[in-house]
C-alpha cells in the first residue's frame, strides 16, 4: 500500500512538472520573437503526447515561416532541409505536432488546404512522418497543388507513407514541371516499389536534369527494373 501511495505521488509529480513546462512553453508560442517561439515549440515537442492541449495553437504556427537561426533549439532542432541555414516556428510546431501524435493527424489534414503554403509544406511533411496512410487521398490531391515547394513535400510523404494508391499520382508528378518535384516522386516509386511505375521511370532516365535521371535510376534498381 505504501509502494503504491508513493507512486502515485510521483505520477502526480511527474504530471505537474509537464503542465507546468507545457504552461511556460505556451507562453513562448505568443511571442514576438520567432526565436522564442521556436525554442517553445521545441519545447514543446519533448513534451509528446502531454503537449496535446497546444494542438491548435501548434497548428496554427505552421504558417509561421520566420526565418530562425536553428541553433535557438541546439541538438533538438528538427531541420525541414538538411542544406537550409534557418528553420522557423513552423518547421518545429511540425515536429511537435508530430510528436503528439494521432490526435494531430485531423488539423494536419485540413491545413493541406491552408492558403498560406509554408502551412501546407510543414503539413505534408507531419503527415508523412506520422505514417498517416488516412491521408494518402489528400496528398495525393495535393500534388496539383500550385507551389511547386509543396508538391515536393507532398511527394516525400506519400513514399514515407508507403501507401500503393499513391502510385498513379506520383507517376503524373513525373511530368511536373519542378525538377525537385520529379526527383522526389522518382524517389517516392522507388520507396514504393511498385511494378506498375516501370514504364514511367524508364522515360524519366532521359529527363534534362541530371538530379532527376539520378534519383530515376535508383528508384528502378529499388523496384528491380
Amino acid at each position: 500500500m505504501v509502494a503504491r501511495n508513493l507512486l502515485a505521488i510521483v505520477v502526480m509529480s511527474l504530471a505537474s512538472a509537464a503542465q507546468k513546462d507545457a504552461a511556460a512553453a505556451a507562453a513562448g508560442l505568443a511571442s514576438p520573437d520567432p526565436a522564442i517561439r521556436t525554442h517553445a515549440a521545441c519545447d514543446l515537442r519533448e513534451l509528446g503526447s502531454q503537449a496535446a492541449p497546444m494542438l491548435g495553437r501548434l497548428t496554427a504556427m505552421l504558417e509561421d515561416g520566420s526565418p530562425v537561426d536553428p541553433a535557438v533549439c541546439g541538438d533538438r532542432t528538427w531541420r525541414f532541409h538538411g542544406s537550409h541555414d534557418t528553420t522557423s516556428p513552423g518547421e518545429q510546431a511540425a515536429s511537435a505536432l508530430v510528436a503528439i501524435g494521432g490526435p494531430a493527424k485531423d488539423p494536419l489534414m485540413k491545413t493541406l488546404t491552408h492558403p498560406v503554403w509554408i502551412a501546407r509544406r510543414n503539413a505534408a511533411w507531419a503527415l508523412g512522418a506520422l505514417d498517416a496512410s488516412e491521408a494518402v487521398p489528400a496528398l495525393i490531391d495535393a500534388l496539383k497543388d500550385n507551389d511547386a515547394g509543396v508538391r515536393e513535400q507532398d511527394a516525400w510523404a506519400l513514399g514515407a507513407i508507403g501507401d500503393k494508391r499513391a502510385v498513379d499520382g506520383l507517376m503524373g508528378a513525373l511530368a511536373d514541371a519542378a525538377p525537385g518535384v520529379r526527383r522526389q516522386a522518382a524517389w517516392a516509386l522507388g520507396a514504393l516499389g511498385d511494378r506498375r511505375a516501370v514504364v514511367a521511370l524508364t522515360k524519366c532516365l532521359k529527363d534534362a536534369d541530371a538530379g532527376v535521371r539520378k534519383q530515376t535510376a535508383w528508384a528502378l534498381g529499388a523496384i528491380g527494373g
